[in-house]
This record gives C-alpha cells, sequence and structure tokens, in this order.
C-alpha cells in the first residue's frame, strides 16, 4: 500500500526526485569534498522527501501560476528553519552560506547566489494552511522514529 498515489508532474510544478547525487559528487568552488558525516548530510538521507514533495504539491495548482519552487528546496528550507529557530531572511542567508544547508536542500552545487525571496516562507505559511503542516510532521516523526529504533538496534548489536 503506498502512502500517497503518485501523479505526473506538470509544466508548472517543479521537483527533483529524492534520488540526489552523493556527497562526493556536490561540487564546492572550495576544491574539497563535504564530510558524509556532517549532520545535514545525514539528515538529508532520512527524510523521506518524495512523500513530502507528494503533500506539498496537494496545495499547489497545476495548471495556473507561475512555476513553483522545487518542492525539495520549500521543504528542506522549512527543515531548517524550525530546526535552527530562524528568521526568515537569517534562514534564506544561511542556505545562500553554507554548502552543507544546499547539499540538504538539493543543490547540485554550491551556489553563493540567494536560493530565494525570503517571502518564500510567508506564501508557504499561508498556501500550506493547517493540515498540510500537520501531514509534514506526522510523516517526519514516523520517519524519525523508524530511523532512531534502526539506530538503536545497530547499537544493541
Amino acid at each position: 500500500m503506498t502512502f500517497f498515489r503518485q501523479k505526473p508532474f506538470t509544466k508548472m510544478i517543479r521537483y527533483q526526485s529524492s534520488n540526489q547525487l552523493s556527497i562526493e559528487e556536490f561540487q564546492t568552488p572550495f576544491e574539497m569534498n563535504l564530510d558524509k558525516n556532517n549532520r545535514w548530510v545525514k539528515m538529508a538521507g532520512h527524510i523521506p522527501w518524495d512523500q513530502l514533495a507528494s503533500v506539498y504539491h496537494k496545495s499547489l495548482d497545476a495548471e495556473q501560476g507561475r512555476p513553483a519552487v522545487d518542492a525539495r528546496v520549500v521543504i528542506g528550507a522549512i527543515i531548517i528553519k524550525h530546526k535552527l529557530n530562524l528568521s526568515d531572511e537569517e534562514c534564506v542567508e544561511q542556505i545562500k552560506e553554507n554548502a552543507y544547508m544546499q547539499y540538504f536542500i538539493g543543490n547540485k552545487a554550491h551556489d553563493a547566489e540567494q536560493p530565494f525571496a525570503s517571502s518564500l516562507f510567508v506564501f508557504m505559511r499561508e498556501r500550506l494552511g493547517l493540515e498540510s503542516f500537520e501531514s509534514f510532521s506526522s510523516i517526519i516523526i514516523e520517519k524519525s522514529d523508524q530511523q532512531q529504533k534502526k539506530h538503536c538496534k545497530k547499537r544493541s548489536r
């Protein structure tokens, strides 16, 4: 049984699958590879991106409006903002400055430009509404519990 029914994406909805490139392939301007043990890298592997993208896409109109910001970017930015308790503006700046956070939101390479306008958060709060935020929370909590149980089993061996 699938949690969400997959719908074909239209041209107005952008999304890159969670099958992101490996951490070693992420390009930085610093001539170095990112550390695969970084907390953002580890967390990126545990987030159910496709499930969360399905919830996000329910709030969008596939036929009208401007093309949406990629679901991975929006979801990742919301997670970063709430995990670090940042203002909208500070969250955008942190992502702009941090290659690990850029990897977390699905970028393929470090980009020194602002990833999106801070007003995206206002738009998403209005657009998603309570039901979608509850769905996000449920999925994240469920996945987190699964990962914690898995980690505990590995440690007890």
